[in-house]
């Protein structure tokens, strides 16, 4: 009943008739599904940018409006729904979700219908490095290749360069696994072990037990949260002098991750995750705080700036719709080939983010670099905080 239901939510647009006076955002993405906080986080930031276009005025003297379809993780759900948003007149972009494999399997799709596609999760290095030209994936989050550079050098850093690998056997792992992999021999750091699991796994205790029987002295997690979470249960329930640092991608912060594991097994835990946002440390601490009040506000919450669920999510689809909103403005256009080519011709932008000097260009679609990059741990209470005595990860590449 609950399958039947979100469907005809994800056909209520579809099926309904197109508003002349209005623009449209797509939203494909876990909205329902294990990853759905990552979803909604990114859902939440597009939204409060709209909000905020609307109260100007909107684009080109028309409202905008976000449409949201659910793919639930399902890369031929997301291939569908691609297919859909690009039938819809005024349809400005398409903003996705935290799934590497999903954003893989949409790129024919993507570029067969010219739509532009806005990456403000999805970190697989080839969904913006894919081959296409024009290229119509821009990105605001992190780059898997990138991401490996800063999660290593945090290792080394720490004395730890002997480390076990663990990830999820799809696209986003294997991205992972060559770029983990040419880190490694740059740094030179050894890499004991490679443990493949899939998605939905439970029995990983063997697995970890494998992993950590080739004495590595941290274990690098490319994992969400589902799975993740079992990865920390199994390694609690192994003696204590098999415990390790886990220094992780950002995927398990996509769900309920510490509802998953647990207060009790958490703070016995060392976890240190990759963010490139937080609203307690933003570099523009006014916008963070208006832009926390006006979520608090919108959707009846009362989050503290250290408690908001997946901020990155929040933060890069903020700052993509109003990228976005600055390229149509340029182009005075609502022709998606025009709006590509002016998104690589942006002027510098202040965002919530970071300064874009300029966010894109013709060689370039993503938005972040390492220097944006930084790791953080959990706090007693489960919330993200900064590392005591840790360095901001700019320091970690020089």
């Amino acid at each position: 009943m609950q399958k039947f239901v979100m469907g005809l939510l994800g056909l209520t647009f579809y099926l309904s008739p197109v508003n002349a006076d209005e623009l449209f955002i797509g939203l494909d993405a876990d909205l329902s599904a294990v990853s759905a906080e990552g979803g909604i986080a990114i859902q939440r930031g597009a939204e409060l940018a709209i909000d905020e276009i609307n109260q100007q005025g909107g684009l080109l003297g028309k409202s905008l409006k976000l449409i949201s379809k659910d793919h639930r993780g399902n890369p031929a759900r997301g291939k569908r729904n691609i297919e859909q948003f690009a039938k819809i007149n005024n349809l400005l972009a398409v903003l996705g979700g935290i799934h590497t494999p999903v954003a893989m399997t949409e790129l024919p799709v993507i570029h067969k219908h010219k739509v532009i596609y806005l990456a403000p999760w999805a970190a697989g290095t080839p969904i913006v490095d894919n081959g296409y030209s024009p290229n119509y994936v821009f990105r605001v989050s992190l780059r898997d290749q990138d991401a490996a550079i800063v999660l290593l050098k945090h290792a080394k850093q720490h004395k730890l360069t002997q480390v076990a690998l663990m990830l999820e056997h799809t696209s986003w792992g294997r991205s992972n696994k060559l770029s983990l992999e040419q880190a490694a021999r740059a740094l030179d750091i050894h890499i004991t072990h490679i443990e493949w699991f899939n998605w939905r796994d439970s029995e990983l205790h063997n697995k970890v037990a494998n992993a950590l029987a080739t004495q590595p002295q941290a274990m690098i997690l490319v994992s969400n949260a589902p799975e993740g979470a079992e990865i920390v249960k199994a390694m609690h329930r192994l003696p204590k002098s098999m415990h390790k640092p886990i220094i992780s991608h950002w995927g398990i912060t996509s769900g309920h991750f510490v509802e998953s594991v647990g207060l009790e097994i958490l703070r016995q835990a060392d976890i240190r995750v990759i963010q490139t946002f937080s609203f307690f440390n933003a570099h523009n601490q006014q916008l963070a705080k208006q832009v926390l009040q006006q979520y608090n506000q919108k959707y009846q919450t009362n989050y503290t700036a250290h408690a908001i669920p997946s901020a990155v999510g929040v933060a890069h689809a903020y700052d993509l719709v109003h990228l976005l909103a600055t390229a149509v403005k340029q182009a005075q256009s609502t022709d998606r080939a025009v709006i590509r080519d002016a998104l690589e011709k942006l002027p510098e932008y202040h965002g919530l983010v970071k300064n874009y000097q300029r966010a894109f260009t013709p060689t370039r679609h993503d938005a972040l670099t390492p220097e944006d990059y930084r790791m953080l741990t959990f706090d007693m209470l489960g919330n993200l905080t900064n590392i005591p005595s840790s360095v901001h990860a700019a320091k970690l590449i020089e």
